[in-house]
């Protein structure tokens, strides 16, 4: 049986037998007493006028008397009849009410809704295990590139804030611990359009669980998790997870990136922010003596990432014991001129206020820039709604662990080419970089852009690989307007992947050509993504694109064209 109905029916047991008995006490008396018809004669009501009457009176609609006037007997039992069942629905009523308001009932009906959703699922989908800081940008991210959404969380709250929240689809939301294996069956985890599995609580432990559960309920789908220390990062590889985030080695690499090359980093940050948002501004972090505040995990991965590029980093930690900095580090918070002065921060060229309190970091910077104007600063937002603070607090780079989970997570998901290209282009040089960024900023309007990869296979690009077998394609044609070569598609081609696995080219130029297989990633406006999606799938607009020449699909048009030629 269905658990709603019944958790209905066994709740309100009580209340439906007292109505069930005030019905058949009052049909019963109304059956027994007799009546006076017109003509004088006794008569008595049958049972379905008995319970007609009762049924209509016992709500207080009142039709009146039927068939004929009722009998002083028959009107002291009605009154009996009208008081009982009024107590009898208001007692029923009562329950009913109490129920709807019963956590256990809200939980019932919530999870059949949940289950309903997951049934109509006919379309690819991803699960998203926490729906934290990290977990609700992500799926906003997720909506904006048309990809469905299911979430698991535990907090109710969130829960509420999910079923809130303005989203172009329904993401279903189950209120559930997402290291149980039920509930990841609930969500679809064997589904065959489940994509992937998302892990982002804030427990490496339930992280770890959730990874082990999807490779064991079904080994073959793509698990991205969260980690913040490197055994578990360890553990979750050892067993084939695909994707292991820590984010404070995220935040080391691209802070290394930034000091290395602004542009690169700039880059980075357009192609992994959520689309249609303004462009980030470059930042230009200096080279020099730098002073980090905080020795932690995010600490450690911070001068882990300054010292590859050959930064000298003076730290300064109030545990120093702890968090095993070595004698050479200056003991205190860093929210004290004092200890700040004793660090040099005079003569320093930048400061990392990167403790895991927003207040400690917020008071590191505004002492720092008091002492020091020039400084370029650095501060760790470690909650989502001390945004507006940071904002005021005029730190030049602000690190927030919820945005560099959401791009990295979501670099992975947009297409395995997104990284490769991330990870190759740093290979280039700034003016190369530069150039990059201003055909995306053109092609874009200066917001960030969709990223999205297409294959040229008979699948996913039928019309082009059918004309490629009889001619040769470039893929500066397939970015142009049907008789318009001086109008392109606002897009970007940032990298293409030979078929033969051979050869990756970076920023391919118009005059490469396409084989059947490759693979390109693009970047640009959302509306390239269904005009090339046309292009590919079409022959028609395909051979538009190419001859110039609009020819008549259907066969009456043929025809037609035939014979006035």
């Amino acid at each position: 049986m269905d658990r709603v109905l019944f958790l209905f029916l066994r709740r309100m047991r009580a209340p439906l037998l007292v109505l069930i008995a005030a019905y058949a006490i009052s049909v019963t008396g109304l059956v027994l007493i007799p009546g006076v018809d017109e003509q004088g004669e006794a008569w008595r009501m049958d049972f379905f006028h008995a319970f007609y009457f009762v049924s209509y009176m016992s709500t207080t609609i009142g039709f009146g008397e039927i068939p004929y006037a009722f009998s002083e007997a028959q009107r002291m039992w009605t009154s009996f009849t009208v008081f009982l069942s009024v107590v009898a629905w208001l007692y029923a009523i009562g329950k009913i009410l109490s129920l709807l308001q019963d956590p256990t009932f809200k939980l019932a009906v919530s999870r059949q809704a949940f289950d309903r959703s997951i049934r109509r699922l006919n379309a690819p989908f991803l699960i998203v295990c926490g729906y934290g800081d990290t977990g609700s940008q992500l799926v906003r991210a997720l909506q904006q590139r048309q990809t469905r959404v299911v979430v698991i969380e535990r907090d109710q709250d969130r829960i509420n804030d999910l079923a809130l929240s303005a989203m172009d689809f329904h993401v279903p939301g189950l209120n559930a611990d997402a290291s149980s294996s039920g509930r990841l069956q609930e969500a679809g985890v064997s589904s065959p359009y489940c994509e992937g599995v998302v892990a982002l609580t804030d427990s490496d432990e339930v992280n770890l669980k959730i990874a082990i559960t999807v490779k064991l309920l079904n080994p073959g789908l793509p698990v991205i998790c969260r980690a913040q220390s490197r055994d578990t990062e360890r553990n979750m590889r050892s067993f084939g997870t695909e994707h292991v985030i820590n984010p404070f080695e995220v935040f080391g690499d691209r802070l290394a990136l930034a000091v290395h090359s602004p542009a690169h980093h700039l880059l980075h940050q357009w192609l992994s922010s959520v689309p249609g948002n303004e462009l980030p501004m470059p930042v230009y972090p200096p080279h020099g003596r730098w002073i980090l505040c905080g020795y932690g995990r995010f600490g450690k991965a911070a001068k882990a990432g300054l010292a590859r590029e050959g930064v000298t980093v003076t730290i300064v930690e109030a545990d120093p014991e702890g968090t095993g900095c070595g004698e050479d580090c200056v003991r205190g918070r860093g929210t004290e001129a004092d200890t700040l002065q004793e660090a040099g921060v005079e003569s320093a060229a930048g400061i990392v206020a990167g403790t895991n309190v927003d207040s400690n970091n917020l008071s590191i910077l505004m002492t720092a820039h008091e002492l020091n104007p020039g400084l370029f600063m650095v501060g760790r937002q470690n909650r989502d709604d001390n945004a507006i603070l940071f904002e005021a607090g005029r730190a030049d780079m602000v690190v927030r662990h919820s945005e560099i989970l959401a791009e990295s997570v979501l670099s992975h998901l947009v297409s395995p080419l997104l990284p490769r290209f991330l990870l190759q282009s740093r290979e280039r040089d700034a003016d190369w970089a530069n150039e990059l960024l201003s055909r995306i900023g053109a092609a874009t309007d200066e917001r960030v852009p969709a990223v999205w990869a297409v294959e040229l296979s008979e699948k996913a690009a039928p019309a082009l690989t059918a004309r490629l077998k009889r001619q040769a394609v470039s893929l500066g044609q397939l970015l142009t307007f049907p008789g318009q070569p001086e109008k392109r598609v606002p897009c970007v081609p940032l990298l293409l992947h030979h078929s033969s696995g051979s050869e990756t080219l970076l920023a391919p130029s118009d005059d490469t050509p396409l084989h059947t297989g490759d693979r390109i990633l693009f970047a640009g406006q959302s509306c390239a993504v269904s005009r090339l999606a046309r292009v590919l799938w079409h022959p028609s607009t395909l051979d538009l694109l190419i001859t110039g020449v609009e020819r008549p699909q259907g066969w009456v048009w043929r025809h037609l064209r035939r014979a006035g030629t």
